[in-house]
């Protein structure tokens, strides 16, 4: 089982681990968050053509079609 750590230390422990993180520049959150938002854009096109092709093919099958 795992000793108990006092709270001062653990407080220490975690101050000296967030001090090793390397944070992002303003710039390279700004590009990644609009890299994201063009593949979400990109994803939910591409989705939606799937699901409209599927439909239509289900509808042929089924005698539905126009």
């Amino acid at each position: 089982m795992a000793s108990k750590t006092n709270p001062v230390t653990f407080l220490q422990q975690v101050r000296t681990e967030v001090a090793k993180v390397t944070w992002p520049s303003r710039r390279e959150t700004i590009i990644t968050t609009i890299m994201v938002f063009i593949m979400v854009l990109l994803a939910s096109l591409f989705f939606l053509a799937i699901d409209q092709t599927i439909g239509w093919l289900v509808s042929q099958l089924l005698g539905f079609g126009r």
